[in-house]
């Protein structure tokens, strides 16, 4: 049964023909009705409020995009989360932030007692390779909640409108469901509009994104990430209550990640994780990662007589030479 605040609050707005809050707190009965696992009536619920508002099309030389038959798993990547926050290395302040969110959404109920409500709106920044992905994947299993990824190759369309048509689909579908919707490379859609190398399909679809992002119910945790901020549009800051930095890993939390790995293992590695983190500065997260993941498989490999310690030398001058051949093609 769908608390008695949310179902006085439907009947007002649609008692007082206001459309776009009925829209939204019908959205959050929906969220919290399939996060009980009453499926059955989530979906009915979720059909008849598509039906009250037709979907649009948009035509362009006799083409119709129909938004209607675009399958939503073409849009959207559902992702069961996996990674927790407390297997991140995370900057203080970032993991601070975190934790505040979370806490927010699990008590969003007395949040709401005082006309509050949580924020869920996070914009991450960052060059990559540097946790951006992986902080969105730890706060939906920290929440509790699917982690939905956008594609890009599926929401991006060719004709007129049809990026916009798309996009609105998957935020429909995002609202009716509790859940961290995660856009990766978010200038991809929220470049600047006054950018004169931009087309007027470009700037529509950015204000479109805009309009979408304001109307989000705060049960759906909407998360950009972006490797280039300066391309963004200045209204798009706006949109975001939280801003956090993820930059690139210091010698410090490379010698964190090589303690945890060393544990994580039970292997001694033959070398201390300082003189590791020394010799793997200047990578990201990612390759680091790809870099325990190598040192691992060649250890396994190598049974019953592997040496760690040989394992990791021979890698460390593979990825030295690797390092120098990306530098020079920059």
């Amino acid at each position: 049964m769908a608390r008695a605040d949310l179902l006085t609050k439907l009947v007002s707005f649609g008692v007082s023909g206001d459309k776009a809050r009925f829209r939204k707190v019908a959205e959050t009965i929906i969220a919290e009705e399939r996060a009980k696992q009453h499926t059955v009536l989530a979906d009915k619920l979720t059909k008849i409020l598509r039906q009250a508002k037709p979907e649009p099309t948009s035509m362009n030389n006799g083409n119709i995009a129909s938004v209607s038959t675009h399958r939503i798993d073409n849009l959207l990547h559902d992702v069961s989360p996996q990674k927790r926050l407390e297997d991140l290395i995370l900057p203080e302040d970032v993991e601070q932030i975190c934790r505040e969110v979370v806490k927010e959404h699990h008590r969003a109920d007395l949040l709401r007692s005082y006309s509050l409500e949580p924020r869920n709106r996070l914009l991450f920044i960052g060059p990559p390779g540097n946790g951006k992905t992986s902080l969105a994947e730890g706060l939906a299993e920290s929440l509790m909640v699917p982690l939905y990824i956008v594609r890009y190759e599926g929401v991006v369309g060719t004709y007129l409108g049809e990026t916009a048509v798309r996009l609105k689909r998957l935020i429909e579908h995002a609202c009716t469901r509790k859940c961290v919707l995660f856009f990766d490379e978010f200038e991809t859609l929220g470049k600047e509009r006054g950018d004169i190398h931009e087309t007027g399909e470009i700037k529509r679809v950015v204000s479109s994104l805009l309009m979408q992002i304001d109307t989000l119910p705060s049960h759906v945790v909407v998360i950009g990430a972006t490797n280039h901020p300066e391309l963004l549009d200045r209204a798009v800051w706006r949109r975001f209550q939280v801003r956090m930095v993820l930059p690139e890993p210091t010698r410090v939390r490379i010698e964190e990640w090589f303690e945890r790995f060393q544990r994580r293992l039970n292997i001694e590695l033959g070398y201390t994780s300082g003189t590791l983190a020394k010799k793997l500065y200047g990578f990201n997260f990612a390759e680091i990662e790809e870099f325990g993941t190598t040192v691992f498989r060649q250890y396994v490999l190598e049974q019953p007589n592997a040496k760690m310690k040989e394992i990791i030398s021979r890698t460390i001058k593979q990825w030295a030479t690797r390092s120098v051949k990306v530098e020079q093609e920059k």
